[in-house]
């Protein structure tokens, strides 16, 4: 094992609170890089900087507000394209969800709910190949979305709470939104059809969710249901997780409270 000296590690130490990174910081001091994020994460924790060290109320824990519209849009999103996630290193979980850079607009309202559920939290953008992952920390997450548990959503049940479907039910656009922003989209179909003895192709909106959880899909459809929206199940190759909108006033229903991604 190498121990270093107390005045390389405040090297370290200085040239992390300047603002490098980790990996520059390891190669110019000859350090693994494990050790260097050790002592970052050890030094932010001494000066109470690490996420969720003061973590703030809670609306489950301790009746803090809560906004309903911005966590039925969230929680949409979670069900979809979210995760919790707790990895050593951090004394909080942090909820991350994936937006591709292809729909910038979608990664803004993201942060804008993920921001107006948690006002007091940090919220981030970590940027990846081809999207970004906007994530929060709050030891409260597991009070907010008691759906997490351990393995893929599919290979689990997924139930909302009771509060969490009051909140559903009183903002299901919001929901509809998010679930479709995450797992969804608007396209285009066409066919054909016969016009005074001549073919014409015929084009029409239509809108997809898709998602291998029946749980999921099932609380999808039941708003669907309750908002008067006719839906249908629709295998493309071989896949049965589609849920297809495809009638006029359903689809300009679709278009006037979600839309085409963005």
């Amino acid at each position: 094992m190498n121990f270093h000296s107390i005045e390389v590690r405040q090297r370290a130490v200085t040239l992390l609170r300047g603002g490098s990174k980790n990996a520059d910081v390891a190669r110019q001091l000859n350090i693994p890089l494990g050790t260097i994020g050790y002592w970052k994460h050890m030094d932010r924790a001494k000066r109470g900087e690490c996420p969720g060290a003061h973590d703030p109320a809670c609306p489950r824990c301790d009746g803090r507000s809560l906004d309903p519209g911005a966590y039925s849009y969230l929680l949409g999103q979670y069900l979809g394209d979210g995760h919790i996630s707790h990895y050593s290193g951090h004394r909080v979980p942090s909820l991350m969800i994936t937006c591709a850079d292809a729909w910038p607009g979608i990664a803004d309202e993201t942060e804008a709910a993920m921001r107006a559920v948690f006002p007091d939290n940090g919220v981030h953008r970590l940027r990846r190949t081809g999207c970004h992952n906007i994530k929060v920390y709050s030891k409260h997450l597991p009070c907010l979305f008691p759906q997490h548990g351990p393995g893929k959503k599919h290979e689990r049940s997924i139930v909302l709470a009771a509060w969490q479907q009051a909140i559903v039910d009183a903002h299901p656009w919001e929901f509809v939104r998010g679930l479709i922003h995450s797992d969804g989209c608007r396209v285009i179909n066409w066919t054909t059809r016969l016009v005074g003895g001549e073919r014409k192709r015929y084009e029409y909106p239509r809108y997809f969710f898709t998602n291998k959880s029946d749980d999921i899909r099932r609380l999808y459809t039941d708003t669907l249901d309750r908002l008067g929206l006719v839906w249908a199940h629709c295998t493309r190759d071989g896949d049965p997780y589609n849920i297809s909108v495809a009638r006029k006033a359903c689809v300009a229903l679709l278009d006037a409270h979600v839309g085409p991604k963005h």
